[in-house]
């Protein structure tokens, strides 16, 4: 299937890059999302047009091939006992072979759609394990389509679907192929998700939130893993709150380092939507691969 040319977040008002963020993180429903979106309709373009450029095109989620001759893809179940209960997964690793050091890759607000099994690609190809549960596996997993994916993942119990992930840590520090050093990285509400494993396991060996929600401060005397903080400069909301979370890490003696990109809105590592930021994304990866390979081998 052919995509839609690619739209920068230049091309869009910010206004309507801003509404967006909040029909991501169900605020707002598709109705109410086309209703405001009509504001910013140039001539010529309906709103629900210009909603359809904001959607994700997941033909552009294909940075590494599931056929890659350097890695091994499959599809695995792992057990999840105090979380939904089994939890199907993309396990990707590099094909070479050997004991490495891994991370779990967690979703954001909607399964495991494209965008996130690149990500777990991307990382194999980098050298690491790569486990990308899907938190949609008890209702049927993800069904294909963003907004169903946020209205079933809205019905979850929020501490059981945490527990999947930390269920997949287990899974990876048991794997064979592991050389015991697992991290984690996730986006958006998986960014949420790794601050929580962060402060929930001491024996978690590094920790990537991209544009997630901080802990609570008394809970950061609990984080024993080092911390690589990535927000963007436009995502306001969680920007404002990082002050707060860095003097946190400070006062207890953490190791971190936090990154606020420029002009970059939330999800600007997403490479399906326009608030992708090529450079910006570039950057954080080449930045979140080093930082993997410095503290998994």
């Amino acid at each position: 299937m052919d995509s839609k040319p690619r739209k920068s977040a230049r091309d869009f008002d910010q206004r309507l890059l801003d509404l967006y963020d909040q029909y991501c993180h169900g605020r707002i429903d598709r109705r109410q999302f086309v209703s405001s979106a009509g504001k910013y309709a140039a001539a010529g373009v309906s709103a629900t047009a210009l909603v359809e450029m904001l959607l994700p095109d997941y033909a552009l989620a294909q940075q590494v091939k599931p056929d890659d001759p350097r890695i091994k893809t499959e599809m695995i179940t792992f057990d999840s006992p105090q979380g939904n209960g089994p939890t199907k997964a993309l396990l990707a690793k590099p094909a070479a072979g050997g004991k490495r050091g891994a991370v779990v890759v967690v979703h954001e607000n909607r399964g495991l759609n494209p965008y996130v099994a690149d990500v777990a690609r991307r990382l194999a190809v980098a050298g690491f394990t790569a486990l990308a549960p899907d938190g949609l596996s008890s209702l049927g997993g993800y069904p294909g389509d963003d907004e169903k994916g946020r209205e079933m993942q809205a019905k979850l119990d929020s501490r059981k679907l945490l527990m999947d992930f930390i269920a997949a840590f287990n899974w990876l520090k048991a794997d064979p192929d592991s050389n015991g050093r697992v991290g984690v990285v996730g986006f958006c509400f998986g960014g949420s998700v790794v601050n929580s494993m962060a402060v929930m396991l001491p024996d978690l060996a590094a920790a990537v939130p991209y544009y997630g929600a901080a802990p609570k401060a008394e809970d950061v005397p609990r984080i024993k893993a080092p911390l690589l903080i990535h927000h963007g400069e436009l995502d306001t909301r969680l920007v404002e709150g990082l002050p707060a979370y860095e003097a946190a890490l400070k006062a207890n003696g953490k190791t971190y380092e936090a990154f606020i990109y420029p002009k970059a809105n939330h999800g600007f590592h997403n490479d399906t939507t326009p608030r992708y930021d090529k450079e910006q994304a570039e950057l954080s990866w080449e930045r979140t691969t080093a930082f993997f390979k410095k503290h998994l081998s």
